[in-house]
């Protein structure tokens, strides 16, 4: 750290990502990421001829995409907003809708982002616990006049809340914008987009990392009344109006006309995910019940950070957490059936080895 960072950036405590192995080597499952590859629509959409038109500025607008996500979705072209990942609608977020004074409140075990955006810009921050069973209490969120932000399904838990209590905290907030994340939504989710049709103060972010195995072309859109996209436009086009590369814009517009081939990817990790749950119960762990892409287990006969460990020694990764209540717990991505029979399998072995 230089001598020249300015003093209030100087304690952040950044984000870390999950690992991510030079060798390839590894069956991982630490980073959430899609097990099957993009659609044979993507891969042709990315083609030499549009490689060759890298010389030229993205549309800033991304109409083409603006306008198919619009129709999957069923909503209004200025109801929606792309960027950079769904990180960047975070990060605009925090930074436009946290009120004056700047706060915000958000569970305090979720998607560690929301800590990091709070402390980059000064935000005052309610952190609410989560319930002993590790869901989410809709009642701690009700009549907060805050800014809020909640993941649903929630990470590293993959909980869910039903949609009509989605609605009870965003209609004691109408003052305030909440925000919805719904990164893992596709996998056994309820989506909140219908409600903002009905409430201007919800915004609701997805990306195509998950879902639609775009994690390396860095996508993500927002859905919202159009009064709240257009000040996610005003800090866009104030910071970075071509904020997604060409090749993204192409390959998001084909993803949405594979829509359905994406849908089948999901229903085949939500099998890989029952079976995987099923297996790990067997050998005794807890396991939280999951509708996201990845699940959350711990064991009594070996805590999760040398399982975690003797994991990576085996070649397989999975995200291990330090935090005090879930210090137990690993998160497992959910890959493709071959994978997660490796992984039983492995688990197996490492339980036969600490008895």
């Amino acid at each position: 750290m230089s001598k020249f960072l300015k003093e209030c950036y100087s304690t952040l405590d950044a984000y870390v990502p999950g690992e991510q192995p030079k060798d390839g080597e590894y069956i991982k499952l630490n980073t959430n990421e899609s097990p099957f590859p993009p659609s044979s629509g993507v891969i042709n959409a990315v083609n030499s001829q549009e490689v060759k038109k890298l010389r030229l500025y993205s549309d800033p607008t991304g109409a083409a995409l603006k306008q198919k996500i619009a129709a999957l979705y069923g909503v209004k072209e200025n109801n929606v907003y792309l960027a950079n990942g769904s990180d960047d609608i975070l990060n605009f977020s925090f930074m436009a809708f946290s009120g004056d004074k700047g706060s915000a409140v958000y569970p305090q075990i979720s998607y560690g982002f929301y800590k990091v955006f709070a402390a980059l810009y000064g935000i005052s921050a309610e952190e609410i616990p989560l319930k002993d069973d590790f869901s989410i209490d809709y009642r701690d969120y009700l009549n907060k006049n805050k800014f809020i932000v909640i993941a649903n399904p929630n990470a590293p838990t993959g909980l869910c809340l039903p949609l009509s209590e989605i609605e009870e905290i965003i209609k004691s907030n109408s003052e305030n914008v909440v925000v919805i994340d719904e990164a893992y939504v596709d996998f056994g989710g309820e989506s909140a987009i219908p409600l903002t049709k009905k409430y201007d103060n919800l915004l609701v972010c997805q990306t195509f990392s998950k879902s639609r195995s775009m994690a390396g072309a860095r996508l993500g859109f927002a859905i919202g009344n159009e009064a709240l996209i257009a000040d996610l436009e005003l800090i866009k086009y104030s910071t970075n109006p071509y904020n997604i590369n060409r090749l993204t814009l192409i390959a998001g517009a084909a993803a949405i006309d594979d829509d359905e081939y994406y849908r089948n990817n999901c229903k085949e990790i939500i099998k890989n995910r029952e079976y995987t749950v099923n297996a790990l119960k067997k050998l005794g762990f807890r396991v939280i019940d999951s509708r996201a892409n990845f699940i959350f287990a711990e064991s009594d006969r070996i805590d999760g950070e040398t399982l975690y460990k003797r994991l990576k020694e085996e070649r397989i990764l999975v995200r291990h957490f330090s935090t005090e209540k879930i210090v137990n717990f690993n998160r497992i991505t959910i890959g493709t059936m071959e994978q997660m029979q490796q992984f039983i399998k492995t688990v197996e072995k490492i339980l036969e080895e600490v008895k």
